[in-house]
């Protein structure tokens, strides 16, 4: 086959029109072959002779998009020193634009043989059980596509599962369910845009692999948490069928939601592939250049380091290394075009040596990044190394899930026993964890749930977690749930516990959507979505984690509908700006302001004490943040919530009449939307919240 040189950047395959050129890094390698696969598996090898900065290249003239590939990489076997190279192995390119096929778990796939792990390598050939690169075509109409750029502040994300979200929708065709072309159909637009939210937020569509322990146990990968691509969308979620359909597919689905107003937000995974350890599979990255990509054990670099429960952590301190990850996150941005990124694990992404360090180089690169630095850039926190919770520790660019807020907000609900104090730090954006580092309250991902973790409605009715469908006894999960439970457990007929767990729903939903921060919607709380009690169906691609849109809550998704929409309709629920408890615009009555059931202002003493109490604060719309974005001042009208987290109904009293003469009820999590409905209420006056209730009142201006 004819060839030319080419060029070493850029790496991967690329089309230009009348040919492709062929990049692969590997600094340690002897030898490197393409392989060119046809439709029956026939290979076709090409010897890449040119060798640039340890870039290997070709360019072959007349390639076309589809064609499938991968490499044979040549050089040592000596596993105790890290190096596992192994050409009977045929891997995927690391810049794979797109995937084909899944891994059929042959003991081909491994490079050592199943009977002797330390000894010579296995040399059966992969290349019948291993998934395919494929040539893409790059080119595609985005027409006058334009990012929607909504304000962090502003902001309201959905997160949302591929599969899950629309395999059972019945107002989508059936060919359609369960793909990017499901996501982007006008029935599901329609909803987001009912909902209101402005972001969805995909669980992770990087190709991934479903492991070979969840293969023989009849379970998959549901969640997706183990890439193997991280340029490729994932195949399986493509209604087009054709090699490397899923990268046009993924594009219209995204200039679609654009077109709405709704930005795409994608869950990405960095901190580690789905090669496992010393004993799992060779598909890319450890038959290219071993020592290279991972982070290997000092004292016997045959093992991997593990911050991530997986098995192995990419070596972000490797310059071809985080140069893959730089690459990847700007193709998304700039060919798929993402709006932002959730990063797993994001602290394994920062351990230089073994600490992990707030200024490392991966957070130094993307903050200097012209493109990357641009997007809305989301941390998890925390991985499972030693030091790994960070919260409220990352750079100025990042914002974060906020964890604390998450279980501050489900131990005030379930009355477990904190302090006042920090609830009130987590209602209006954590200022303990982000204002000293320069950030402001949009820092803070607000969620009291995930995918990984119970469902809303499970949160509510279960004591314990029943994840017996993972065949692990249910010793996997979260250990305990963190929620109060409204009585008996599960599914029940009983009309005073069913009516406790729609008011705890609302409870949660409410006090999310009226925080300071980003609120952060778990896709399917909205319609009382449930799990049976699993609360870690990461490998249940079925029924368990499906949305089951023929018992849609409907009353709890138009709650959650105008909830989401008084939100956006008042700034004074998303501010840019700390609050300081100080008067604003020289008046003498504060941005905000703390009270006891009594009425009167909370002292200091107050603060430390235990959490199943009852509280109210006012929040002050006039002048919100001094301005918005375009220099316009802001008023809005003042608001007052009554949190009672007691099992028992509690008499608040109003505050005086500086805070404000009149009041009327807007909307209680025990009796809805009321607002139009109840009596007015004046300074000084008592109303009675029902038991774990909020009720959030209005000022009225025309009286004061």
């Amino acid at each position: 086959m004819r060839t030319l040189p080419g060029k070493p950047y850029p790496l991967g395959a690329s089309y230009d029109g009348s040919g492709t050129n062929f990049s692969i890094f590997s600094e340690e390698a002897e030898q490197v072959e393409l392989c060119l696969l046809g439709d029956e598996g026939e290979e076709t090898r090409v010897d890449l002779l040119e060798v640039t900065g340890f870039c290997w290249h070709a360019y072959l003239p007349a390639l076309a998009p589809g064609q499938r590939y991968g490499f044979r990489v040549h050089g040592p076997w000596v596993p105790q020193e890290g190096r596992r190279f192994n050409p009977r192995k045929l891997v995927l390119d690391p810049y794979a634009k797109a995937i084909e096929g899944q891994v059929r778990w042959d003991e081909a796939v491994f490079p050592y043989r199943f009977d002797d792990p330390e000894g010579e390598p296995n040399d059966a050939d992969s290349a019948p059980f291993v998934p395919r690169s494929v040539v893409v075509n790059p080119f595609f109409d985005w027409g006058k596509d334009h990012a929607p750029d909504t304000p962090l502040y502003e902001s309201i994300i959905y997160e949302l599962h591929v599969k899950g979200f629309s395999v059972r929708n019945p107002q989508i065709p059936t060919e359609l369910r369960g793909t990017y072309a499901a996501v982007a159909h006008p029935a599901s637009i329609d909803y987001f845009k009912k909902l209101g939210i402005t972001a969805v937020e995909l669980m992770p569509v990087h190709q991934f692999v479903h492991d070979a322990h969840l293969v023989d146990k009849g379970l998959s990968n549901y969640w997706g948490y183990s890439s193997i691509g991280f340029f490729a969308p994932h195949n399986q979620y493509a209604a087009a069928k054709q090699p490397g359909a899923q990268v046009g597919e993924f594009k219209q689905m995204v200039k679609d939601l654009h077109e709405a107003g709704i930005e795409m937000i994608l869950d990405v995974v960095y901190n580690h592939t789905a090669e496992g350890n010393h004993l799992g599979p060779m598909l890319c990255f450890k038959g290219i250049d071993n020592r290279a990509y991972y982070r290997l054990t000092g004292e016997d670099p045959r093992y991997y380091m593990d911050y991530t429960g997986t098995g192995n952590s990419l070596n972000m301190r490797h310059p071809h290394v985080l140069q893959l990850v730089m690459d990847s996150l700007r193709y998304w941005i700039t060919e798929m075009h993402v709006d932002g990124f959730r990063f797993d694990l994001a602290s394994t992404l920062a351990r230089e040596l073994h600490d992990v360090d707030r200024l490392s180089a991966f957070f130094d690169i993307i903050q200097q990044d012209p493109v990357i630095s641009q997007v809305k850039l989301i941390a998890e926190p925390w991985d499972v190394g030693e030091g790994g919770y960070q919260v409220g520790n990352f750079p100025t660019l990042w914002s974060e899930w906020n964890g604390k807020y998450r279980d501050c907000v489900r131990d005030y609900w379930r009355g477990q026993d904190r302090t006042l104090g920090e609830f009130a730090f987590r209602f209006t954006g954590s200022s303990d964890l982000y204002e000293d580092t320069g950030r402001r309250p949009y820092a803070s991902i607000n969620f009291v749930t995930a995918h990984d973790g119970f469902t809303l409605h499970d949160l509510v009715s279960y004591n314990d977690k029943h994840n017996e469908a993972n065949g692990e006894e249910s010793r996997d999960g979260e250990s305990h749930n963190r929620s109060w439970n409204c009585g008996e457990e599960g599914p029940t007929e009983n009309v005073e516990v069913m009516a406790l767990r729609k008011r705890q729903k609302r409870n949660f939903l409410m006090t999310l959507l009226l925080s300071q921060g980003v609120p952060m919607l778990l896709g399917g709380d909205e319609i009382g979505r449930t799990q049976g009690g699993n609360n870690n169906a990461y490998c249940q691609d079925n029924e368990i984690s499906w949305y089951d849109w023929e018992q849609a809550d409907q009353e709890l998704l138009e709650f959650v509908c105008r909830l989401i929409r008084f939100r956006r309709e008042h700034p004074v629920f998303c501010r840019r700006r700390w609050f300081h408890g100080k008067p604003i615009h020289g008046g003498d009555v504060k941005d905000v302001g703390w009270f006891t059931p009594e009425g009167a202002e909370m002292a200091e003493e107050h603060w430390g004490e235990g959490f199943a109490k009852a509280l109210a604060v006012f929040l002050n719309g006039g002048g919100i943040a001094s301005a918005n974005l375009r220099g316009e001042r802001i008023e809005d009208d003042s608001y007052y919530l009554l949190f009672n987290a007691h099992h028992e109904p509690v008499r608040f009293r109003l505050p005086g009449v500086q805070w404000g003469k009149q009041w009327s009820r807007v909307v209680s999590s025990d009796q809805k939307w009321t607002e139009g409905s109840s009596p007015r209420l004046s300074a000084g006056d008592e109303l009675e919240a029902e038991a774990r209730s909020l009720v959030v009142l209005r000022r009225n201006l025309a009286k004061g």
